[in-house]
């Protein structure tokens, strides 16, 4: 026997992505159900070979689940997670409503597994922000070397981050420029085929955006409370896969060699550090893989004790699906009951 899984939000792009991710990793489940709104029901979306049916949220029975893997926004999450729980079921939430709430963990199991022990308070789980999480991988094992004391992160977001449509207002408002049509925005606040926009979610009364503040807050609450990050959060005609330049500024000296050692070191983290032409990552060689990818390790010598670093993954897979998943899989393997 195997577990029941629900994912919620399962025709959207971080839906699919866990139902491919499920079937990859063999996730013990005996069933697997799609759930979305009203308007995907009987649409069918693909789990490895088999094809799977959307049934309606609204009415979905969440008693009969052990794990419901939530890719929805947050006002669905709000309305349904509590309800899920509630129904003694284990909710993993991809949103941003419930990650700084008390008593909710934050994971990146690689990093803070261990805080899963309090999943049971409420039953649900969140997962963190796509670039928080790369950025933490990357943070992590050099705070292991030296506390990390401050972070300046600028990110270069894929619009996949916003979802379809918003895949869909970049390819055709690059096609429209080639044909000499006028770009229509529905998405964004601006054209984003050929330009950037430094603008993701909403404007704080400080001035930055809340990814911006997402970055900071939850980098606090899954790595450390003492760590101080300030970020320019940018999207860019990308259609999938996440970059930072991240720089790192430590309470004692770190070498380059030994931050290359740990980083390599580090589950889940590669690093591809050359220096000549083409010997580091970018966005279109990541996408569908699994790993986060460390490049152009360097020194920063504007602080004491500072490195700078070129961080790039699939913000649909570990950035997302994937996370929620390897989520799913310690909660399988050490709290839930066996099947």
């Amino acid at each position: 026997m195997g577990y029941k899984i629900a994912v919620v939000g399962a025709t959207g792009n971080v839906g699919r992505e866990m139902l491919n991710t499920l079937a990859e990793r063999n996730f013990p489940a005996d069933e697997i159900f799609a759930v979305a709104s009203s308007r995907s029901i009987g649409s069918e979306v693909s789990c490895g070979d088999k094809d799977l049916t959307v049934v309606d949220l609204a009415h979905f029975d969440f008693s009969k689940i052990d794990i419901a893997l939530f890719a929805a926004d947050g006002a669905t999450a709000k309305q349904y997670a509590p309800k899920a729980a509630a129904a003694g079921c284990v909710v993993i939430d991809n949103s941003s409503f419930f990650r700084m709430e008390p008593g909710v963990p934050l994971i990146v199991p690689e990093i803070n597994g261990a805080a899963l022990a309090g999943y049971a308070k409420k039953n649900i789980i969140a997962n963190p922000n796509c670039s928080t999480i790369q950025m933490v991988m990357a943070l992590k094992p050099l705070h292991d070397l030296q506390p990390v004391k401050r972070v300046v992160v600028s990110t270069y977001q894929s619009v996949s981050g916003a979802g379809r449509d918003a895949m869909d207002e970049l390819f055709n408002q690059t096609r429209g420029i080639y044909v000499n049509d006028l770009p229509t925005k529905e998405h964004f606040t601006k054209q984003i085929a050929f330009n950037v926009i430094p603008h993701i979610d909403d404007f704080m009364d400080d001035g930055a955006t809340r990814e911006e503040w997402k970055m900071s807050v939850e980098t606090r609450k899954i790595l450390d409370p003492d760590i101080a990050v300030h970020a320019t959060c940018v999207r860019v005609p990308v259609f999938v896969g996440h970059a930072e330049a991240i720089t790192i500024e430590f309470e004692m000296p770190v070498t380059v060699e030994e931050a290359r050692k740990a980083l390599k070191a580090f589950p889940g983290v590669s690093v591809v550090d050359h220096r000549q032409d083409e010997g580091y990552v970018t966005p279109h060689e990541v996408v569908g893989e699994d790993n986060v990818f460390i490049s152009r390790i360097r020194k920063d010598n504007t602080v004491p004790y500072g490195l700078s670093l070129w961080c790039v993954s699939d913000n649909l897979r570990k950035g997302a699906a994937l996370n929620a998943v390897q989520i799913a899989e310690m909660l399988a393997a050490e709290y839930l009951p066996k099947k």
